[in-house]
Order: C-alpha cells, then sequence, then structure tokens
C-alpha cells in the first residue's frame, strides 16, 4: 500500500477564517487549535482538527517559519541503539541541509501532549517516532497541521496508514535459535523484550518456531520477558539460571540484555561458551568488544533510520510511500556461543 500526502491544489484552498466559519468558532480558536494550544475543549479540538485534515489547511507563511529540522522522538535516550538510529537521520538531513532535534517522550509508546504543543512551536520538516503506537488524536493533529510522520519498528501491529520502518525479526529470532539448535543445545532459554512490543513477540515467535521445526519442547519456564537494558538481562537470567535443570543456551532480544546474561553466568561460576552459550540481538558497537565477543542478530538501525528519513523528505514532496518497508537482518557468529558442555 502508498501513501501520499495531499495536494492543496487537489482539496482546495481554504482560510482561516472559513474554517472557523464552518466549525461554528472564532478565528483565535482555530490559531489555537493549529499551535497545539491545550486550553481548548477536546470536542471543539476534534471538530477542528478534522476540518483542517479535510480541507488540508496549510499556512500560507509556512515555508518562511517552518525549522529546517527533523525530530526524533524516543521514550528514552539511555541506549546505545539510539545513537545509530540518530545518526541514520543526520545522514538524510545533511543531504537536505537540515538539522536534527531530539525528544523523549517521557511515556511508554506515545507522545505526550507537552510535546505536541512543544514540537508544534518548533514546526520540524517531519518526525521520527520509535517505538511508538499513536493514538487516532495524534496522528489527526499532525495530518491537520501537514507534518509528515514516520515510525521506526511500532510499538503494536503496523498502523495501514501509518509508514513505518522496521526489520525481520521474526527471521531474526529464527536464526538465533537455529544456530544454537546448529551448535546441539536443546534447552534454550529465551529472554525477550517487553511483552507489549510487537519486536519482542516476533523475535519470540521466531524461536518458538525454530524449536518447533527441530522437534524440540519449548519450556515455557525458559521463556522470560524483560526491558531490552544490561539490569533486566542480568535479572532474568539470574531467575534461569537459579532452576534446577538450568538452560544450556540462552538468546537474549538485545546486546544489552545479553551484557547482562554474561554477568549473570560469571556470578554463578560458568564460563561462556564453554559452560553456557550466549546470543544477543542488534549487534551494536559495544557486542564485539563483550568478553567473549557476543553472537548476535545484526539489526540495520541505521539504515533503518536512514529509510525513515527518506520516507519524511518524499512525503513532504508529495511522492508516495509504503506503509511498510522491513529490512533484513543477518546471524553473527563470534566467540560466545559453542557446543553445549558433556551431561554428567
Amino acid at each position: 500500500m502508498l501513501l501520499a500526502m495531499r495536494d492543496d491544489e487537489e482539496m482546495g484552498r481554504i482560510t482561516l477564517a472559513q474554517v472557523a466559519q464552518q466549525a461554528g468558532v472564532s478565528i483565535s480558536t482555530v490559531s489555537k487549535v493549529l499551535n497545539g494550544r491545550q486550553d481548548v475543549a477536546p470536542p471543539t479540538r476534534v471538530k477542528v482538527e478534522r476540518l483542517l485534515e479535510t480541507h488540508a489547511y496549510r499556512r500560507t507563511t509556512r515555508s518562511a517559519r517552518e525549522a529546517p529540522l527533523i525530530e526524533i522522538v524516543f521514550h528514552e535516550l539511555e541506549s546505545i541503539w539510539a545513537m545509530e538510529l540518530i545518526r541514520g537521520v543526520e545522514n538524510v538531513a545533511k543531504a537536505h541541509n537540515a538539522g536534527v532535534v531530539l525528544t523523549e517522550s517521557g511515556t511508554r509508546h506515545s507522545p505526550s501532549p507537552d510535546w505536541m504543543e512543544a514540537m508544534l512551536q518548533r514546526r520540524p520538516l517531519g518526525v521520527v517516532l520509535v517505538f511508538s503506537a499513536l493514538p487516532s488524536e495524534v496522528k489527526q493533529q499532525l495530518r491537520a497541521r501537514s507534518i509528515p510522520f514516520v515510525i521506526i519498528d511500532p510499538a503494536g501491529d503496523p498502523d495501514p496508514d501509518v509508514p513505518s520502518v522496521g526489520s525481520a525479526n521474526w527471521n531474526g529470532g529464527l536464526a538465533a535459535t537455529r544456530h544454537l539448535i546448529e551448535c546441539g543445545h536443546r534447552r534454550i532459554g529465551i529472554i525477550t523484550g517487553p511483552e507489549d512490543m510487537l519486536c519482542s513477540r516476533a523475535r519470540l515467535d521466531g524461536y518458538r518456531s525454530a524449536m518447533t521445526m527441530a522437534g524440540l519442547e519449548v519450556d515455557p519456564g525458559l521463556i522470560l520477558f524483560g526491558d531490552f537494558h544490561v539490569e533486566g538481562g542480568y535479572d532474568r537470567a539470574t531467575e534461569m539460571l537459579s532452576r534446577p535443570q538450568r538452560p544450556t543456551a540462552i538468546f537474549a532480544g538485545s546486546d544489552l540484555q545479553a551484557l547482562g546474561v554474561l554477568e549473570a553466568a560469571r556470578v554463578h561460576g560458568l564460563r561462556v561458551p564453554h559452560d553456557l552459550s550466549v546470543v544477543g540481538y542488534d549487534d551494536v558497537s559495544i557486542a564485539r568488544w563483550a568478553s567473549p565477543a557476543l553472537t548476535t542478530v545484526h539489526q540495520p538501525l541505521r539504515q533503518m533510520a536512514e529509510e525513515a528519513a527518506q520516507m519524511l523528505m518524499r512525503l513532504r514532496a508529495q511522492e508516495p510511500v509504503s506503509t511498510r518497508l522491513e529490512l533484513a537482518t543477518s546471524l553473527v557468529v563470534r566467540k560466545s556461543t559453542a557446543p553445549p558442555p558433556p551431561e554428567g
């Protein structure tokens, strides 16, 4: 499916006064809605935004006031993979003589009303959101102001009317687990990300598929959800390694989680990979410098961000874009995986 921003000439120009007249409100109220002000009653805001979107209203002076910026919205910035995404967007921004502004939304998956108001004051060229699930009212507010937006790794199932970029997470989970099976492992644990995130569930489904295709039993006790961070990986691995029948291998849903698994193994007196094999996910720069160097699934984070930013620029040029772009993942074998220790 292809999407494109609507052309003003196709929809016909409409003035701010005409929008106000059709909505039955004052011009100042329409102006407040356009600027993201919060002192407008929700029903009034919805009515005005629908009219703005229907008529593809644009300020005639917008280009003069618009900031040459691409805005990236994270729910948290304290992550190595965030830097890869930032670099990808920066590469495209530089090619278009634009800068990048970073925003931490402070909420789990959806930007806060405070962010919306501040963003509308900045008037960026477009917005890239990471791990988001946009409520309909946020999409409507952005579209009513002709601000294009793209989501990297949507939190839930990709919305058919929202452009998004992701990676082949199911394939990644499958490849990681198959590698461990081919090494000879049969008791394989998985520590994935938050249960409500699409990428976490897809990696888990890939793990389950690999186990099932190999005729191996999936032990529910060896499936744990985490938070993609080192501490969470350590805590979940500690729980898993304390079981009477511990796994001989653990597939972690991120490289940061895998670092936590390596530390938990050390605390338990286990040598990696002699006593426990570990596979990560993302292939961030620190993975190759871990001890031992981490076998992981390469996720093309920088390319994902570049594609998202290029989608924004195509939308601004009113060119069609795909609603969903999924990039390939690949297994990178290093030193943290090996055959399991002999039984007994």
